[in-house]
């Protein structure tokens, strides 16, 4: 499997990562080190808090990640977690709503990291 393969397969913006990155083997070594990496799990506990700081924070940082990677469709749904608990913004979604995005969030986590992991095994 190819880097752009796997992009297409999840949903990915393989010209952006190109952009950020500049070359496949920077590009490879970030999306190994994104599926070994806890930002998810960050997210995952402070959704079970529901502290929204911990919510911003965790958000936010996964959100870049994805954003440099060019992991578009993970970035996106994380943006939504991340505006709502922006400080100084006011709520629109209850708690049940965020715990659905967060659902969201983790599925589409779980698809990209299964995809990383085919891409691995083809190396």
């Amino acid at each position: 499997m190819t880097i752009q393969e796997l992009y297409d397969q999840i949903g990915g913006n393989y010209e952006q990562a190109v952009r950020i990155m500049r070359m496949d083997k920077m590009i490879s070594k970030y999306l190994l080190k994104f599926e070994d990496s806890d930002v998810c799990d960050r997210l995952k506990e402070a959704g079970e808090s529901m502290d929204p700081a911990a919510l911003f924070e965790s958000a936010h940082a996964m959100k870049g990640v994805c954003g440099n990677l060019g992991l578009d469709s993970l970035a996106a749904l994380v943006s939504e977690v991340t505006e709502e608990f922006r400080p100084g913004a006011a709520r629109k979604l209850s708690d049940e709503e965020v715990k659905t995005k967060l659902g969201e969030i983790f599925a589409m986590y779980e698809k990209t990291k299964a995809g990383i992991g085919e891409y691995r095994a083809s190396l």
